[in-house]
């Protein structure tokens, strides 16, 4: 199979088992934002010098791309036939259960920190941005054509996920966050 079809060459992309729209279709956006994610994730992964943070990433990659699956492909009969599963709480939940061990390590936050720290810990902060934006997108697509809750759920955690992820990466190579103090 070539990697080229030229079926995108007017502006037009396949749905996963079918039908076609635009590319700057909101739902393309919204499946578009959960790509660029996983993506950014793995890059994160690559740059952790935690061992568990990256099987974690590894994890959550796999579960977006099912996100992404689900996302492209709005018809359920469909989904169903195609063997694409629908969001469950149990993503929700395993994301809390991590967010729990981690936050165990952490001190708790008194003011709010600045992105950065070591490479790793900015990686996962960008993934952080990149993790809220696929959510505002998805909610935007959400307004018109309604998704499971538990999408919304998984993604609004995952980004409180990679929060707690960036400041134990610093905590465990010895680096403190950055308050943020204001100006002046």
């Amino acid at each position: 199979m070539k990697i080229y079809t030229r079926r995108g060459d007017t502006g037009e992309t396949d749905l996963f088992a079918g039908g076609r729209v635009g590319k700057d279709d909101v739902r393309v956006e919204a499946y578009g934002e959960v790509d660029e994610l996983l993506a950014v994730l793995g890059a994160a992964a690559a740059d952790t010098t935690q061992a568990d943070t990256r099987a974690l990433a590894q994890d959550i990659q796999r579960t977006l791309f099912a996100l992404g699956s689900y996302l492209a492909t709005p018809d359920a009969a469909r989904r169903a036939k195609s063997g694409i599963v629908e969001p469950a709480q149990s993503w929700v939940d395993a994301l809390e259960a991590a967010i729990d061990r981690a936050e165990s390590e952490l001190a708790p936050l008194k003011r709010f920190i600045l992105p950065g720290g070591t490479r790793g810990a900015a990686s996962l902060h960008h993934a952080r941005v990149v993790c809220r934006r696929a959510e505002r997108r998805c909610v935007t697509l959400h307004r018109t054509q309604p998704l499971s809750e538990v999408a919304l759920r998984y993604l609004n955690r995952l980004s409180d996920l990679l929060f707690v992820l960036a400041r134990l990466e610093n905590k465990r190579c010895g680096v403190p966050d950055v308050e943020w103090v204001g100006l002046g």
